[in-house]
């Protein structure tokens, strides 16, 4: 993964006074988040979990995990660090954990797990802005593939809609049922008259290790397939037009949104915020390089061919979709001249395209005036490229 604080996985012990690490979920088919030990000396773990939450206990001694609750929702700190939070009683009969859904906004809630009672109730009086969310599995490459769709607002039987994609960043992360973010969040397109599709493609968290694993060495490309696919099996049952079809994203999000016009026609507008152009350049200008080989094996002065096959710049000259690109000023962690060089590329071969710089901002913008100011850019983009005259 790329960014420090999103953390999923297996669970492994390491002796306090130093030996070789044990994995005790080599078979989990979810990725383990937070945890703590219980006087039981088993493990209580939270875990993301096909496109949702879960909760479970581990008994170290002999592996064995017992599912405590699943559900559809999002228990993350809301605005705060990125990953599943649970504060626990000692004895693990008690916990607390903020509770929110694409239905509900969120609250503090307490008791036994599973068994929860509402705390607060500051969001009482919100609601949805956005229409129907329904999961969906899809084929791909001999695995299954999740996702989420978000029916608009003002959805009615007969008329039929835009879509715009929505991909995670990460590239370890996955899209939960979740209130939006106060950051760049495509949940709101649904309020605009769209449908929108969060697919959790390879590479994402809630499906075991070797999900998360399938695309190393392999950037853009496997992804890109799963991703597809979902834009298929919307197609199949739903009244989206297929000549109206967008797609977006933020960090690694923004990069398969430049990767994705490099490699197909079937998006018709896009929106890379703090996108990665070229792996090559970016390998020796951003602050986070460390999580880099893991996913490419080698350095890029070992192996600059395994960069420049992901890389979107490589392919520059395929591109027709009309491409918007944001960008934080200071943002160190996809450098504001990965979007430059995007953005030089399109006007040079007479794409339209837009590059806006946020002043003053980083990878996650701070300002709210920006943040509002990201997403109606992206309205904007899209209904000019995706409503019909």
């Amino acid at each position: 993964m790329s960014d420090e604080p999103i953390t999923g996985g297996d669970v492994f012990t390491v002796p306090a006074t130093g030996g070789e690490p044990r994995n005790l979920t080599p078979d989990l088919k979810a990725s383990a988040s937070w945890l703590t030990w219980l006087p039981s000396q088993e493990i209580l773990f939270a875990e993301f979990v096909d496109g949702g939450s879960g909760i479970a206990r581990l008994d170290p001694a002999s592996g064995r995990v017992t599912t405590l609750w699943t559900g559809p929702e999002s228990i993350f700190a809301y605005g705060g660090p990125f990953r599943l939070n649970l504060s626990s009683s000692r004895d693990g009969r008690v916990t607390a954990l903020v509770r929110h859904s694409f239905a509900n906004p969120p609250e503090v809630w307490a008791g036994a797990i599973g068994a929860w009672k509402p705390l607060t109730k500051a969001n009482a009086d919100v609601r949805p802005a956005w229409g129907e969310a329904r999961s969906l599995h899809w084929p791909s490459d001999g695995r299954m593939v999740q996702g989420w769709l978000l029916y608009p607002h003002d959805y009615e039987r007969g008329a039929r809609y835009p879509l715009v994609v929505s991909v995670h960043g990460g590239p370890a992360w996955a899209k939960n049922s979740g209130w939006p973010q106060p950051s760049f969040d495509a949940i709101l397109m649904a309020s605009q008259g769209y449908f929108v599709l969060f697919p959790n493609a390879r590479g994402s968290l809630g499906w075991g290790e070797a999900f998360t694993r399938a695309n190393v060495k392999d950037f853009g490309h496997g992804d890109l397939r799963d991703i597809l696919g979902g834009v298929d099996e919307v197609l199949k049952t739903l009244p989206v037009d297929p000549e109206r079809v967008g797609i977006a994203g933020w960090s690694y999000g923004g990069y398969m949104a430049m990767w994705a016009v490099t490699q197909t026609g079937r998006f018709r507008a896009a929106v890379a915020g703090a996108g990665i152009a070229n792996w090559q350049s970016y390998y020796g200008q951003n602050g986070i390089d460390q999580w880099m080989i893991p996913y490419f094996g080698a350095s890029v002065y070992d192996d600059p061919e395994v960069y420049a096959r992901s890389s979107p710049i490589t392919f520059i000259k395929q591109v027709k979709t009309p491409t918007l690109i944001l960008v934080g000023e200071r943002d160190i962690e996809c450098p504001i001249s990965q979007s430059y060089e995007f953005w030089h590329a399109l006007k040079t071969f007479g794409v339209p395209t837009q590059l806006v710089v946020y002043p003053g901002e980083g990878h996650v913008f701070r300002q709210p005036d920006h943040r509002n100011d990201s997403i109606r850019r992206a309205v904007a983009w899209y209904d000019q490229h995706l409503r019909r005259p």
